[in-house]
């Protein structure tokens, strides 16, 4: 298991001031909580809505940025990321989690492409030498455009000169977490297929966020590209559900849809987008869905073709059942937001 701390590993000297791009998303909120306990100076762009905030408003709204200076601008607008974020100040080091929110080919080179392309370039005037950037374990196998723009990046950033450190989690307790309210009423959980053609290790914001915060400082996390997940064997989605009902006290019940459904609705979406252009946007959410039904989210063996749990790295102290049981004692949902393909 990979440590969650920096302790007894090499460590370069701590960089005092981190600029966070994407601090608001789920990941990105633990992240700057993490830089915060540890006594950073952490500076959030996030997305200006309207033109009425001043800096630091967004704290009091978002419990998780105290401590942190907000500033207001435009991600796409290179002009708004120099002069809104970087202000033409020092930095020490970026850490990136942002992506674009629902992987269609449009906002995918925009935001997970072309927004990182010019971050790195404002990053050189602010003479910061390390970029931490959050990209997805899903990348390995690029069949989709957001995980292209994704790789394209990556590709600029190892080729950059500038010290990198390149995290690949594996799933999200967040995406994992959609049936909970469905179960709790007494419906069966859905699984694609059999629920065992895929699986994966999932990790928790915080265990992600310190393990993000570690990569500033241990030199065995720079120049490289880390996947990682949480604690534990690897999970398939049939075990998820058994958790689930097991958590609740209710005899395990399953609803088995085949892959070939997805297919249809796929192959449907895509011939009305010849007419109807926002369905063609449909189709890539419908294909992103197929991809998570029946890709694990392991480390891929290149030699193999295979996915391999063993070879994927653990963190972290906090296990989806950990965390299913929280939610279930406070009676709580998870709003996923964009993550809801379905």
């Amino acid at each position: 298991m990979v440590s969650s701390t920096a302790e007894h590993s090499m460590s370069s000297p701590k960089p005092h001031r981190v600029m966070i791009l994407g601090g608001t998303g789920t990941i990105g909120q633990a992240v700057v909580r993490e830089l915060i306990r540890r006594q950073y100076e952490v500076v959030c762009l996030v997305r200006n809505k309207d033109n009425n905030h001043s800096d630091g408003e967004l704290a009091d709204r978002s419990p998780s940025l105290n401590g942190a200076i907000i500033r207001y601008g435009d991600i796409t607008d290179s002009g708004s990321l120099a002069r809104d974020g970087f202000r033409g100040e020092p930095f020490n080091a970026l850490v990136s989690c942002l992506a674009s929110r629902t992987g269609n080919p449009k906002d995918a080179w925009k935001i997970d492409y072309q927004a990182h392309v010019d971050a790195l370039a404002a990053s050189r005037v602010a003479g910061l030498s390390h970029i931490v950037l959050l990209s997805a374990i899903c990348v390995q196998k690029p069949l989709l455009e957001f995980q292209k723009a994704k790789l394209a990046f990556e590709k600029i950033l190892i080729e950059s000169g500038l010290t990198y450190s390149i995290v690949r989690p594996t799933a999200f307790f967040k995406s994992l977490s959609g049936q909970i309210d469905r179960v709790r009423r007494g419906k069966p959980f859905l699984l694609f297929g059999n629920g065992t053609i895929t699986s994966c290790k999932p990790i928790s914001d915080d265990d992600l966020g310190r393990y993000i915060a570690d990569c500033l400082v241990d030199m065995s996390l720079h120049n490289r590209v880390l996947p990682i997940g949480g604690p534990g064997s690897a999970i398939t989605p049939k075990q998820q559900g058994e958790y689930l009902f097991a958590l609740l006290g209710k005899k395990p019940k399953f609803t088995h849809i085949p892959v070939a459904f997805l297919d249809m609705i796929i192959w449907t979406l895509r011939i009305l987008g010849n007419f109807i252009p926002r369905l063609s946007e449909k189709a890539e959410l419908a294909r992103i869905g197929r991809y998570y039904a029946t890709e694990s989210m392991l480390v891929l063996n290149p030699k193999t073709g295979q996915y391999d749990a063993d070879a994927t790295p653990s963190t972290g102290i906090e296990t989806l059942k950990d965390f299913y049981s929280r939610l279930i004692c406070e009676k709580t949902n998870v709003d996923r937001g964009d993550h809801a393909v379905f």
